[in-house]
């Protein structure tokens, strides 16, 4: 049995620990380092993590994660379609049988999943304050204001600080195995020792995509500097990484829907530059201290960019639309124009060692620091 520290005030042991964070890669990612330091505080308790189904397979990784649990869907939450009402409440019914003694919410700001997490029925709730959000009064003081400010691995970290947990650094965790590299290499097959660059034009959602022809004179740029030029993608960005490929004017390695989520990291890992959209590949360079060039259209910078700047270049356009919130700009996508070509290839050759010389050579990587 695990005794709570005593600046989280609670009666009892806290032996079952549920929490929920069911979001993208990136966003996991962004709350390993809050995880981390609720495992440190807890290290005999059983933390349930609840998520959605494609984050299995990190969480069963996660030394700071037990068990995962899927998550059906809830009306207001864009991730997944909801589940209907039968199986949501079988959901909360099947938690509710559980000894949870406490749930965390760490899934955003709580104006729309406070009261669910309440529903689970544990000892004690804790979260987000909002607004516009609810809170339950017993445990009102186990709740902090939610940060509008910050990085979102500190705005995650403000809750654990609340509760008087310390911090265990802020690097994100991403666990690879020497199988992923094997994976990984087995894939490269037939690049020679040329260095990788990635190129990874996808991203969620189409307004926060770079237009595909910029990318593509990056790639070239890249490729003509003596890189190995890769094209990764989910298989659902088949369509868009195919054009790009038609695209280049030098060879590159298309492996749209070709890699697992591990060997994606591999390959990134290996990779000498990554370049991108602000999107969960770029949280994947910052976990494995590949340096990356990140165009940012229509996001958040300072929530979202990578805390790391020696490492990670992030471009961006400010527009006064920002942060975008739909699925299409329907104003011609200033954000994204903005962000000149020529500005992202100097960067990316920066990045790749490649700026003076005009060849890939060598380099030794630093080390991953706390802040990356």
């Amino acid at each position: 049995m695990t005794d709570m520290p005593t600046a989280l005030p609670t009666t009892g042991p806290i032996d079952n620990v549920l929490v929920l964070r069911a979001l993208m890669l990136g966003d996991m990612l962004c709350a390993t380092p809050a995880l981390r330091a609720l495992r440190a505080a807890l290290p005999g308790a059983r933390i349930s993590l609840v998520g959605l189904p494609w984050a299995r397979e990190l969480a069963e990784r996660l030394p700071s994660v037990d068990e995962f649990i899927e998550f059906p869907g809830w009306p207001g939450l864009p991730e997944r379609t909801a589940a209907d009402a039968g199986a949501r409440q079988q959901f909360i019914e099947g938690l509710r049988r559980r000894p949870f003694d406490l749930a965390v919410q760490l899934h955003g700001s709580g104006a729309i999943v406070n009261p669910l997490v309440s529903s689970v029925g544990a000892r004690h709730t804790t979260g987000f304050n909002h607004a516009e959000g609810w809170t339950p009064a017993a445990d009102a003081a186990l709740f902090a204001d939610w940060p509008e400010t910050g990085t979102e691995v500190e705005r995650l970290l403000a809750l654990t600080d609340h509760l008087g947990l310390p911090r265990r650094g802020l690097q994100l965790d991403f666990p690879l195995r020497d199988a992923d590299r094997d994976g990984a290499a087995a894939l490269c097959r037939g690049l020679g020792e040329r260095p990788l660059a990635i190129v990874h034009a996808g991203a969620q959602l189409p307004s926060r995509r770079w237009p595909l022809e910029r990318f593509g004179e990056v790639a070239d740029a890249l490729a003509e500097a003596g890189l190995a030029v890769v094209l990764t993608g989910s298989a659902a960005e088949r369509e868009l990484v195919d054009e790009l490929a038609r695209q280049l004017q030098k060879p590159a390695l298309n492996l749209v829907g070709s890699t697992s989520l591990w060997t994606l990291g591999a390959l990134v890992e290996r990779a000498r530059v990554v370049v991108c959209n602000d999107t969960g590949i770029s949280h994947l360079a910052a976990a494995l201290g590949t340096r990356s060039v990140v165009v940012a259209s229509g996001g958040d910078v300072a929530r979202w960019a990578p805390a790391d700047t020696r490492r990670h270049a992030v471009l961006w356009h400010d527009t006064p639309c920002r942060p975008c919130a739909h699925l299409h700009c329907p104003i011609g996508h200033p954000c994204a124009l903005g962000v000149a070509v020529a500005d992202v290839r100097a960067a990316a050759l920066r990045a790749a060692d490649v700026a003076t010389s005009g060849v890939a050579t060598p380099f030794a990587r630093p080390p991953v620091s706390a802040v990356a």
